[in-house]
């Protein structure tokens, strides 16, 4: 190979990388939301950023600047829970939320088929499946927080606002709370 086709070359697999980031069902729900300009800000890491710890020390940022999509059944339906990555949800505040007699978290099955997704790469929107959302206030506490992009690998950055609009979520606090301390 020549010094020419040798940087052409690698020029052809760093786009091919950068087109990669994203796996095309999430790319395509980016695009029929609108959000095209979204796709090259997907940061893809060659270690699993399935948790908030390991997507947040991938990144560089604060653990509670990543946007965890959790998936819970009220009554056998599925429900989208966002949650900031330092926080745990409060399975009690988001039955009382929905008016449910009973909330679980969801298992692998029912996350893979409602969403299209597996657990550690579910985005907060283009499910496969449309569902209610409830957004944690937490959310609203940094200027852009960090969500999977649809596999264990990938996340991008958003404006809090802007990701729970686009999720369809509704604004409330299902944060557990730490006990108070006793005195």
């Amino acid at each position: 190979m020549t010094a020419t086709s040798e940087g052409s070359a690698a020029s052809e697999a760093s786009s091919a990388s950068a087109a990669s980031a994203a796996p095309p069902r999430f790319v395509e729900a980016l695009q029929q939301l609108g959000l095209d300009d979204l796709v090259p800000r997907v940061r893809r890491f060659p270690e699993a950023t399935r948790t908030a710890a390991e997507a947040a020390a991938a990144i560089g940022c604060e653990l509670s600047q990543i946007c965890k999509s959790l998936i819970f059944a009220a009554d056998g339906v599925p429900v989208l829970v966002l949650m900031d990555g330092a926080s745990r949800v409060d399975v009690e505040l988001v039955r009382r939320e929905l008016g449910a007699g009973k909330v679980t978290r969801a298992k692998a099955d029912l996350v893979r088929e409602t969403t299209g997704y597996a657990i550690g790469g579910v985005p907060p929107f283009g499910h496969r499946t449309r569902t209610r959302v409830l957004a944690d206030r937490s959310l609203l506490e940094h200027e852009t927080v960090w969500a999977a992009a649809g596999t264990p690998y990938a996340v991008f950055p958003m404006a809090p606002k802007t990701l729970i609009a686009h999720a369809g979520g509704t604004l409330v606090d299902v944060r557990e709370q730490s006990p108070e301390p006793s005195a």
